[in-house]
């Protein structure tokens, strides 16, 4: 009442201040389950990479080298139809300068890399390491022929080498300015004859297998004619090995004879350069990955 009495007549009534406290839930039952995810994703990765050492811990080199043949044919597309060619070693040229797209400088040579067989066993091993010195050997010596014939030393720029699941591939390539064999016939022009002499008697003295292929490029035959690319290939294949046995080969040393067109381009991204105009000589591995089986892992 003594309040009361104090308070003016036009003064406001006071009143109470109130002070209300709210507390607020947590947000844990929002957020609780993330961790736990995060938390299986590492163990489970960490159980992963306990496992690839304890795998590799149990293996020796050898395994350890079939393993990584194993998830080598995954790289096989990087490469394919680089030069022609049906392997991820690609092209090699007999000189340094080349057109392939997967090289990595326009200079220098490629050590050539043959991987074990998982399956061959120590004899095909060595077979294959012996072959491996072989090719090499052969490169060189057809590199010192084509020295020594003038009208020969010019094609030098022709003549690829490549390795292959096959076996060596010595590719005898066309250009704009030189072709083996007479327009749209399988007949050989004498510069092509002296070309394959030279690399039969190179090859002459090894045992492996031999397998001749002919490619052709993507332009047609002219309307009304009967001829196609399929068998322009198949013969000019023909009398490429016709030219190697006349000059010193043994039939049995034959395993195929194949032409295939225009499906395996020299150049893939121009279909109708006259580079995939080509004859392809192949020694193939011996052993069990011979005359054309695969080597186990593929190059």
């Amino acid at each position: 009442m003594a309040s009361a009495a104090r308070r003016g007549k036009n003064e406001p009534e006071v009143r109470p201040i109130i002070v209300k406290k709210i507390v607020e839930a947590g947000h844990a039952a929002h957020h609780g389950g993330a961790w736990k995810v995060a938390y299986a994703d590492f163990v489970t990765a960490m159980m992963a990479f306990f496992l690839l050492m304890w795998l590799l811990g149990m293996t020796d080199e050898q395994k350890r080298k079939g393993i990584a043949d194993y998830f080598t044919p995954t790289l096989v597309e990087l490469k394919q139809d680089s030069a022609g060619s049906n392997g991820l070693l690609g092209g090699d040229s007999l000189i340094s300068k080349d057109d392939y797209p997967h090289r990595a400088s326009q200079t220098g040579h490629r050590s050539i890399v043959i991987p074990q067989s998982m399956t061959g066993g120590a004899k095909e091993s060595a077979e294959l390491n012996q072959d491996r010195q072989t090719f090499q050997q052969l490169k060189r010596e057809l590199d010192k022929r084509m020295e020594l014939i003038p009208e020969l030393k010019k094609l030098k720029a022709n003549v690829r080498f490549v390795e292959t699941r096959e076996g060596l591939r010595i590719d005898l390539v066309d250009e704009a300015n030189f072709s083996m064999f007479a327009l749209a016939t399988d007949q050989l022009v004498p510069q092509a004859q002296r070309l394959i002499g030279e690399v039969a008697k190179v090859i002459e003295g090894v045992p492996n297998k031999i397998i001749v292929r002919g490619h052709t490029d993507a332009l047609p035959y002219a309307s009304g004619r009967t001829g196609n690319n399929w068998m322009l290939s198949t013969a000019r294949a023909e009398a490429t090995r016709a030219t190697l046995a006349s000059s010193g080969l043994v039939i049995d040393r034959f395993a195929r004879i194949e032409g295939v067109a225009d499906r395996e381009p020299y150049i893939a991204a121009d279909r109708y350069d006259p580079r995939n105009r080509r004859m392809s000589i192949i020694l193939a591995w011996r052993g069990e990955s011979a005359a054309g089986t695969p080597t186990p892992g593929g190059l």
